[in-house]
């Protein structure tokens, strides 16, 4: 196989950080730490968590380049992406307009997403009965459900009714989530998902995660020349990026998933890392997004073969493959969008 760059994402967390030009390198500057650099051609994004600025020269450099700035509030909410000139083919982008409005296009891709969903967070649930054998008298049971979710998908003959299977196997998937946690810490205590905000620290680094790679499929829609607002599971919104939330579904418990229960379950946060206000808002503290950014990083380098491209690649270049393979389809070279399916 041909060698691959992997490109990476420059992750700005510290408050009171500079962004700067130096050369062809972005150069990140913070009193009494020594300045951090790298070069603009090893970059693909840059994500800024914290109260920090940066250069228009910085900002410049990285429009020149591709690489798009995002700004997220520290407890991952989107505020803001900043990018160059928009690429891409104009003819694939319409291909995408007219099978957003199809009859039945967006049901089949819709489809396809969601059964990559179930499967993987199937896989998921039935990793961790076989490797915590105590846990799956719990976990069996769900990950059954979902097999009979997935059964239904294929029969299911409108979006609506996808989105209430999808919809009915997330919740049944978050009842099994306190299995998977494999902690006697009472603050990792888990109920159900919650969000805008979330309100316990699992909720707050799954928030977090979705949303860092929310902007990671966004980032391969936008490469690979699609619209990131045209979808097909998720309907149109102004300011939604509804084509990177219906790719990120087959990616949640890849990804995100694993790296919360990795954290929690080698005590790799603590109690101390999140913050609760007054109201009950659940944020992370400066030392849990570091602890997160690292381990999001490290799973994304996790060596995969692709199930449908039969190659050898990280987890972090799945995104772009799969915006890729969706364009394929869009323009008639694929007969059905193949998901991304967790071996």
């Amino acid at each position: 196989m041909a060698p691959r760059t992997h490109l990476n994402t420059l992750f700005i967390t510290s408050d009171g950080a500079y962004l700067a030009k130096q050369g062809k390198a972005l150069v990140v500057r913070r009193d009494g730490e020594s300045p951090f650099r790298v070069p603009i051609h090893m970059l693909q994004s840059v994500v800024i968590t914290g109260r920090s600025s940066a250069s228009p020269a910085a900002l410049a450099l990285c429009s020149e380049h591709a690489v798009a700035v995002t700004y997220m509030t520290p407890r991952g909410r989107f505020i803001a992406r900043l990018e160059g000139p928009r690429s891409g083919n104009v003819l694939l982008r319409k291909a995408q307009f007219r099978a957003s409005e199809h009859a039945e296009a967006p049901l089949s891709i819709a489809r396809a997403m969601v059964s990559g969903k179930l499967h993987n967070t199937r896989v998921l649930l039935r990793r961790a009965a076989r490797d915590h054998p105590d846990q799956a008298e719990s976990i069996a049971p769900i990950a059954d459900a979902l097999g009979s979710c997935l059964r239904r998908l294929q029969v299911q003959e409108s979006l609506d009714g996808l989105r209430g299977i999808e919809g009915e196997a997330a919740r049944r998937y978050f009842t099994a989530f306190p299995s998977l946690l494999l902690t006697t810490e009472p603050a990792f205590d888990f109920s159900g998902r919650n969000r805008r905000p979330p309100r316990d620290p699992v909720n707050a680094m799954l928030s977090f995660g979705y949303a860092l790679l929310a902007s990671d499929l966004r980032a391969a829609c936008e490469a690979t020349g699609l619209d990131p607002q045209v979808g097909f599971l998720h309907s149109d919104r102004p300011g939604r990026a509804s084509l990177a939330l219906d790719l990120m579904e087959e990616l949640r418990s890849v990804i995100v998933d694993r790296v919360v229960l990795k954290l929690v379950n080698r005590a790799q946060v603590a109690p101390k890392d999140f913050a609760v206000d007054e109201v009950g808002s659940c944020t992370m503290r400066d030392s849990a997004r570091q602890t997160f950014l690292t381990e999001y990083q490290g799973r994304k380098a996790t060596e995969v073969r692709h199930p449908f491209t039969n190659e050898s690649m990280t987890l972090g270049l799945v995104p772009l493959i799969q915006a890729r393979l969706l364009a394929k389809h869009l323009r008639g070279e694929l007969d059905g969008y193949p998901p991304f399916l967790w071996r």
